[in-house]
């Protein structure tokens, strides 16, 4: 759906590049920064929820997945690049955890949706985790348990070691700032939040 809505932006100069992870100053000093990476579907609504948590420092739209070469939405929207949209959340662990950020990643998709999320499918579109290291792998797989027994079902929800990731082109990045009718408008037609309350019970504010 909105690979249609929206082709016209796939004419616009396409950019993807791989950022590292920086600490951000603050007040008082640098923040203890670490990174989470998350595939929730359409990147635009993952990076709303994320963006207004305590202690996220930074979160960029981007591709996790395949090549550098392949990085860019027109190639990664056919779903024969290997990509995945995703979000990269640059928090301060001192303020944030991420087990919270896990919660916000599991409250914002549909775990038991194999084929993409709500109406944007194919592979490209599929929910995950990828972890850096052995503690956020550890931390994803007792979500994925917990989860499991709390919705009394198996989740298709895949966990991954986090690779490159190539950040999205500049009109994707805060979209749902920019371009707020729009999102809007994409948010309620693929039935995002239709699908999440039926699943939750309601959406966490």
């Amino acid at each position: 759906m909105r690979r249609f809505l929206y082709a016209f932006l796939a004419l616009l100069p396409l950019l993807a590049v791989s950022f590292p992870v920086y600490a951000e100053e603050r007040a008082g000093g640098a923040a203890a920064t670490a990174r989470a990476v998350f595939a929730g579907g359409c990147f635009w609504c993952m990076e709303s929820e994320f963006d207004s948590q305590k202690g996220v420092l930074k979160v960029t739209s981007g591709y996790m997945g395949g090549s550098a070469e392949t990085a860019t939405y027109k190639q990664v929207s056919t779903g024969r690049t290997g990509h995945i949209e995703v979000v990269e959340v640059v928090y301060d662990s001192a303020q944030v955890s991420y087990d919270t950020l896990l919660e916000i990643f599991w409250r914002n998709v549909d775990p038991f949706d194999a084929e993409g999320q709500f109406c944007d499918k194919g592979s490209q579109y599929a929910a995950g985790i990828f972890f850096d290291g052995d503690a956020q792998k550890a931390a994803a797989e007792a979500s994925v348990a917990a989860t499991g027994k709390k919705l009394g079902a198996e989740v298709a929800t895949f966990l991954r070691a986090a690779t490159a990731f190539y950040a999205a082109e500049d009109y994707h990045q805060e979209y749902y700032k920019k371009n707020a009718f729009a999102y809007k408008s994409y948010r309620m037609g693929c039935g995002r939040d239709r699908r999440l309350e039926k699943i939750w019970g309601g959406r966490e504010k």
